[in-house]
């Protein structure tokens, strides 16, 4: 295999001065070379040439300009399995139409056919940095949960968690049905999403779905005096029938638009078609759906990348909103350490796993917290990011309540003002009928996290 150590490694480089000069997008890397190959910062500077200007061989078609583009491998630490490579910024796509920068082009370099070398046993992408005269081409999101609260009439600074779900089953009722828990749900809560598989199957018509869906929410509002928001799901493989889907749900919601969010599969769909939503619906929440994300972000794989690093993608791309998971504390794996997701995606001056990201006034992407997660579970996930403000959308937790819908979102509700205002939950739960109902319905969780509740609230079954 050609020797392309000198070309593509230059170790005496320094990250501080590659920041400073503000040249290159810097990418961590866990690699491991494959067996045979024990030369790591010639296999490093193998995988700098495949991502960027390079081949497995010496090509006539080369000139000095060219060799300026290439991918450098900066740092290695073999005993880690760390290596850190510099892109120089002009590697990267730009658009014909306006010269902004696209994602897609990112993860073609970073994430591309470098995964599959046959000197590469494997290699993930753990965390990246962009400088910010190149963060500033990308478009953000346009939206946010700010937005969301101003809608809800909360404070803008700390307007605290909106309370959703997920309507259960997520597919198999019909329009009637779904939109009749629809207004039982938004008694007590403020959002409702379709499930990321839902959208217009043969016994549940968007053109019939959605009209229903305006009449509950206008009926939950008129009853309870209060805001709601729905996310409608627009994913399709088509860009125009994406279009066609967000512009029939805004128009049949009315003067109700601005309450409604536009969901989106970007992990299977891509983030082109997150960017696409953003562009078109710009005065919308894009809502980011990431299933299908563990196949390469969980922290028991070697190839792909990080949540952390899809997260930074989501934020750029334009998504109001992404699905990050519980942390931990809900049916999906996770872990307590991911609060850095969330941080990440709000914050303006984040320190990653690998580098520190100043995002100069982008707007933030709101952490939508999903997956097992019931009233019982909350504090001590608010616990471990250190606030609530999030958007949490509860399926079973909700619809699983003993009472009916309605108790179980005002449950979730509950859930985060006893946390707000330090108050234990079963004390809570005392002068709170839903919140015991909540004890009462998740009994399991209730015996793992507050021993002693059943005695305390008089529940002896």
């Amino acid at each position: 295999m050609l020797d392309q150590t000198s070309r593509y490694s230059d170790l005496s480089l320094k990250e501080k001065d590659l920041m400073a000069n503000g040249k290159h997008v810097l990418a961590a890397y866990k690699m491991k070379p494959a067996e045979g190959f024990f030369d790591y910062i010639g296999t490093a500077a193998h995988f700098c040439a495949e991502s960027s200007t390079g081949t497995n061989v010496a090509t006539t078609t080369t000139d000095d300009f060219a060799m300026g583009l290439d991918a450098i491998c900066y740092e290695i630490d073999e005993e880690k399995e760390l290596m850190k490579i510099a892109f120089p910024i002009d590697l990267f796509d730009r658009n014909i139409t306006d010269g902004r920068a696209m994602v897609v082009s990112l993860m073609t370099c970073m994430v591309g056919n470098n995964q599959a070398m046959g000197d590469v046993e494997y290699a993930k992408l753990l965390d990246f940095y962009v400088p910010p005269n190149f963060l500033r081409l990308f478009d953000g999101p346009a939206r946010g949960i700010k937005d969301m609260w101003r809608i809800l009439g909360r404070d803008l600074d700390n307007g605290g968690m909106v309370v959703g779900t997920i309507i259960k089953p997520k597919l198999g009722l019909r329009p009637k049905p779904f939109a009749e828990a629809c207004y039982q749900f938004w008694l007590g809560g403020d959002f409702i999403k379709n499930d990321e598989p839902q959208g217009n199957q043969v016994y549940a018509p968007m053109k019939e779905s959605i009209p229903l869906i305006v009449d509950s929410m206008k009926r939950a509002m008129d009853d309870t005096g209060q805001a709601k928001l729905f996310s409608a799901n627009i994913t399709a493989d088509d860009p125009n029938e994406m279009i066609a889907r967000g512009e029939y749900v805004l128009e049949q919601f009315g003067f109700l638009a601005e309450n409604v969010a536009l969901l989106v599969d970007g992990f299977v769909g891509g983030c082109g078609m997150v960017t696409t939503a953003r562009r078109h619906f710009g005065n919308q929440f894009i809502h980011y759906h990431r299933a299908g994300h563990g196949m390469v972000t969980g922290e028991e794989s070697n190839r792909g990348y990080t949540a952390l690093a899809h997260m930074k993608w989501a934020r750029m791309s334009g998504s109001s909103g992404i699905h990050t998971g519980t942390m931990g504390f809900g049916k999906m794996e996770g872990y307590n350490s991911d609060t850095v997701l969330a941080d990440m995606l709000m914050g303006d001056s984040v320190m990653g796993t690998h580098f520190h990201q100043e995002w100069e006034g982008m707007k933030p992407t709101s952490p939508i917290i999903s997956g097992g997660m019931n009233a019982l579970r909350l504090p001590g996930f608010f616990d471990n990011l250190g606030h609530c403000n999030v958007i949490q959308t509860s399926g079973g937790g909700a619809l699983g309540h003993k009472d009916g819908i309605a108790d179980g979102a005002t449950s979730l509700r509950q859930s985060y003002q006893a946390w707000q205002e330090g108050v234990d939950l079963v004390e809570y739960a005392k002068e709170h009928k839903e919140m015991r109902g909540a004890f009462e319905s998740f009994s399991s969780d209730a015996d793992q996290l507050y021993p002693g509740w059943r005695e305390k609230l008089g529940v002896h079954k």
